[in-house]
Parts: structure tokens; C-alpha cells; sequence
């Protein structure tokens, strides 16, 4: 089996089994989907760091999993921040990425 197959079946795994926690976090315990879910975004963001660590977009996918963990459980008054400033910063970051297609970010 070749190295990328084993990468894409165990980010596969990864993905399932945390679908699976956070169905029973929502159905068991006071941790509802609407809290957990920036949890997925982390797990995807791992998944794509273990096939390639140097991989620009899953460090910031995994950056707006850890941001929106933390404002969601922890923040009381994020709202303002979710609303525009979260938004807008991975806008910027999305153009810059594209001016600097042919170049290291």
C-alpha cells in the first residue's frame, strides 16, 4: 500500500470517528453540535498536516478550528469578532494566497 493511500485511509478514520464523538457529545452530554463542531476543522487540518506538513492551508484551517473552539466555549462576547473579524482575516489571507501562488508563504 502506498504511502499516500495509508495517509487518506487514516485522515478517513479520523474524520468518521470524530463525526461519531461529536454525535454522541451532542446527544449526551450539555456539548451540542453548535459548540463542538469547529472540533471537525481540526481534525481536518490534521489529516492534511500528516500527508504534508509544510501545507499552508491546512495550518490555517486548523487555526480557524483552535479560534472558533476557543470563542465558542470560552469567549463570552465573540459575536462582533465571528462576525467581521474572523471573516474578513481569512479574506485577506485568501488573496494574499493567490498573489503569491508562485512564491513560499
Amino acid at each position: 500500500m502506498q504511502a499516500r493511500e495509508k495517509t487518506r485511509i487514516l485522515t478517513g478514520g479520523l474524520i468518521l470517528i470524530t463525526v461519531g464523538v461529536l454525535i454522541l457529545l451532542n446527544t449526551h452530554t450539555e456539548y451540542v453540535f453548535s459548540r463542538t463542531w469547529p472540533v471537525f476543522l481540526i481534525v481536518i487540518a490534521v489529516g492534511i498536516l500528516i500527508q504534508r506538513s509544510s501545507d499552508i492551508g491546512g495550518w490555517l484551517i486548523g487555526l480557524v478550528g483552535v479560534t472558533f473552539l476557543v470563542m465558542k466555549n470560552w469567549l463570552v462576547h465573540y459575536e462582533n469578532y465571528a462576525n467581521y473579524g474572523l471573516p474578513l482575516l481569512l479574506i485577506v489571507l485568501g488573496v494574499l494566497m493567490f498573489f503569491r501562488k508562485g512564491k513560499k508563504f
